[in-house]
């Protein structure tokens, strides 16, 4: 007869229904085709007037002018779907056992912040793929500042969405300089050829969107200090703020090669990453 120990733990252990496995790597695929597309179109801008700094809306944009765009936008639509469950689960049945205490409850707060906002944009991409509107401007960063504004100590909101985004985008600084993003591969089902791309993908790619996301924290925080929701910008802003600068077109290049990876290390996420309820991370 098991121990309750024993059972616990086996209880711990146990997986996701394999349906909202398969639909939550299907959504981590889908959100790496949007930022890789972010990344595709800064690099054009970076080497030439072909492209431009954007953010994921106007990455989805871009895809609907393509050939079988719609089809394509229905596709990501969808996938972001699982993407935003899985976000959920996370969130409150934390199958990655962060825990109750205050930095688990902190990333766990984030997993439901991040579900949020992604439904805002697969909503976006269902919308663009059936003809019933646009998929929302770069703008809604500046629209929920105003809207944090109109509200009692509004100030303080943006300011505290602001440091929110910032201590994201340092932990994903933090986790692609230590890799920490590795223990959560099954590894042992790659290859060396596919753990060296994970590797390279993952570090590189994390490092630039921390340094994004900090950016975007940044100009929240000076909406809260000049009272001006047009301060406030999403990732496009973040992108044309660092072109303008001294070596911008370097800087931006450099990024840009960093959100293409992201894309890539997202989309191996979605066919390796642990899914089991109460994982460790060995």
């Amino acid at each position: 007869m098991n121990s309750p120990s024993t059972i616990e733990v086996k209880d711990k252990l146990k997986e996701a229904k394999p349906w909202m496995r398969r639909f939550a790597r299907f959504g981590y695929i889908a959100k790496g085709i949007v930022f890789g597309m972010v990344g595709v179109l800064a690099a054009l801008a970076a080497f030439g007037p072909r492209g431009e700094t954007t953010g994921t809306s106007g990455a989805l944009q871009s895809i609907s002018e393509m050939p079988l765009g719609e089809v394509a936008l229905w596709i990501i639509g969808i996938g972001l779907i699982g993407y935003i469950l899985w976000d959920f689960i996370k969130a409150i049945k934390d199958p990655e056992n962060e825990g109750t205490d205050a930095k688990g409850l902190i990333k766990r707060t984030g997993y439901f912040i991040s579900g949020l906002i992604y439904s805002n944009l697969a909503f976006g991409a269902i919308k663009l793929a059936s003809n019933t509107g646009s998929a929302g401007g770069d703008n809604s960063e500046k629209t929920i500042s105003a809207k944090l504004m109109e509200q009692p100590f509004g100030v303080w909101l943006v300011g505290l969405v602001g440091a929110i985004i910032i201590g994201y985008g340092v932990y994903e600084l933090y986790s692609g300089i230590k890799e920490k993003f590795m223990s959560k591969f099954k590894t042992y089902e790659m290859n060396d050829k596919e753990r060296k791309i994970a590797r390279l993908s993952g570090k590189i790619g994390l490092i630039s969107r921390g340094i994004v996301l900090s950016m975007v924290g940044f100009f929240f925080i000076r909406t809260a200090y000049t009272h001006n929701p047009n301060e406030s910008k999403g990732l496009g802003g973040a992108l044309t703020e660092l072109a303008n600068q001294p070596f911008g077109q370097f800087l931006l290049a450099i990024v840009a090669v960093g959100l293409i990876l992201y894309g890539i290390y997202q989309i191996i996420k979605g066919r390796y990453q642990h899914m089991n309820f109460g994982y460790d991370g060995k």
